[in-house]
């Protein structure tokens, strides 16, 4: 069965005032969304993308744009901060191979950071599927340059 991010509890799940820079990276965002949903595109076909994220200890990814439908699967586990566009500030611990699926109808998306707040590395691989309600957003070129390289 495939379980989304309706079925996981949040550890902490709050509405509070994000710090300045959270705050002014949001804004960013919504000026220029960003479509990167990972920090290196591996692969990308006609029908798919292939993404991963890898954080340190302490590091964040920034906000970025869901519009595709996808799945993640946390591939180390660990435990992560999320502020997301509706204003809420939420905690998770992953499981090493958890796995969760998204959709989007038309219109929606969801718009989000990422925080690594364990003490070892968290990755994370995400699979975008380009034939959703939404249409892909353009990547910037500098990241086809890195996936292709």
């Amino acid at each position: 069965m495939a379980l989304s991010m309706l079925d996981k509890t949040a550890e902490k799940k709050e509405k509070s005032q994000w710090p300045a820079d959270i705050v002014a990276d949001f804004e960013r965002e919504a000026m220029n969304p960003d479509p990167c949903v990972g920090n290196m595109l591996l692969s990308e076909t006609e029908r798919t993308r292939v993404w991963m994220i890898r954080l340190a200890p302490g590091e964040r990814i920034g906000f970025h744009r869901h519009v595709l439908d996808y799945f993640w699967t946390s591939v180390s586990g660990g435990r992560g901060r999320q502020h997301v566009h509706d204003g809420t500030t939420v905690e998770y611990t992953y499981k090493p191979g958890e796995t969760r699926h998204e959709t989007y109808g038309a219109g929606q998306f969801k718009v989000h950071d990422l925080e690594n707040l364990g003490d070892r590395e968290m990755v994370f691989m995400t699979v975008e599927f380009k034939d959703s309600a939404n249409q892909p957003m353009a990547l910037p070129d500098r990241v086809r340059a890195s996936a292709a390289a």
